[in-house]
């Protein structure tokens, strides 16, 4: 299984949705970074689930235990990073009745047909809840950049039909369901809890914004910026298309329109998201990242089950109605792994002067 990302800041996942607990190791880290549990507890929390009406029930502290890799003082000592996120409120008993059956919407078709494997408890190696590992990896790239003034920040642009117009950063961080709009808070509000009280979910949009990246990260020909972003946004499981920039509205302009003017400094505007020929310009960089709805939902679907036979099936358990209000650490985490990387091969060094 591909559990493995990046060249010089190197991150590896590992564990279940339903077993004794998730973790990351992290190798290439320098020495001498200042990082220590509070650091990781504030991304974690901004994911951890069953803070809302609009997430799992699952009741998880996320409490994350540093292993190795750091002195009694607190700093890096170069060697790998081991994080520990442990599992306290798995409940692999709500999937016993659907334990042969192929859950519409989720892997367990697909990991039984490559791997073998009959149906796991919440979906197991690719269930979300994989995720916390990635956003304490991503906590861990941070803390990196931050003395280089890089930052990442993600919030939901869209929730089901409703898409946001303004873009309030603050009062997204302030709602449960990290809606980036006030003035259509209680439209987006009442599509996610329509389709909560149907039993359904609802599809949704982060927009990711990071700041600070100097000019020159990325490489031609396979490792463009947005190449290496795009592949870590994808490998996030309901994440369906992502764009940068202006993204799709590009291919409705003229190329007067499309193109950033330049100025001694760079591009003067930033439709393309703060990249251009796949490195990056010293602007903003944009994303926004386009996720299905949840596909566990207490509708009957049709499925089939281990043997082949036709079946109705719906989840049980606890389960997000829509994602991104969860997804958008996720995000976050994502980027800052990648600029981390990037960060380390070069040209900016670090520690920086």
């Amino acid at each position: 299984m591909g559990s493995l990302i990046g060249r010089h800041f190197r991150v590896m996942t590992f564990g279940e949705s339903h077993g004794p607990a998730l973790g990351v190791v992290i190798d290439g880290l320098p020495a001498g970074l200042a990082l220590g549990l509070e650091d990781l507890r504030r991304d974690l929390e901004r994911r951890r689930p069953g803070q809302s009406p609009y997430a799992t029930a699952r009741k998880e502290s996320d409490e994350p235990e540093i292993l190795s890799g750091l002195t009694e003082g607190g700093l890096t000592n170069g060697a790998p990073l081991a994080v520990l996120i442990r599992n306290r409120d798995a409940r692999s008993g709500d999937y016993a009745a659907i334990s042969r059956i192929f859950r519409p919407g989720h892997a367990d078709w697909t990991y039984f047909k490559k791997y073998g494997l009959t149906p796991q408890p919440g979906g197991g190696r690719s269930s979300g809840r994989e995720t916390v590992a990635r956003v304490a990896a991503g906590a861990v790239a941070r803390a990196l950049l931050k003395p280089l003034g890089v930052t990442a920040r993600a919030a939901s642009l869209a929730l089901g039909p409703v898409r946001a117009i303004k873009r309030d950063w603050d009062f997204a961080e302030s709602n449960p369901l990290r809606f980036l709009d006030p003035d259509l808070y209680d439209q987006a509000e009442a599509a996610v809890a329509g389709a909560k009280k149907d039993g359904d979910s609802i599809g949704s949009a982060v927009e990711l914004s990071a700041r600070g990246l100097p000019v020159g990260w990325g490489d031609p020909v396979f490792d463009k910026l947005e190449a290496k972003l795009g592949r870590a946004f994808f490998s996030i499981g309901a994440v369906r298309a992502v764009e940068f920039g202006e993204g799709l509205a590009l291919s409705a302009m003229l190329g007067s329109e499309a193109n950033d003017p330049m100025g001694p400094e760079g591009p003067l505007s930033d439709r393309h998201g703060g990249v251009l020929g796949g490195i990056s310009t010293g602007r903003e960089l944009t994303a926004r990242l386009f996720a299905k709805p949840t596909p566990s939902i207490a509708i009957d679907g049709d499925s089939v089950d281990l043997e082949g036979q036709p079946v109705k099936v719906a989840t049980g358990g606890r389960h997000d109605p829509c994602l991104s209000p969860r997804l958008a650490p996720v995000a976050e985490a994502m980027c800052l792994i990648v600029l981390a990387d990037f960060c380390l091969a070069g040209p900016a060094k670090w520690p920086p002067a």
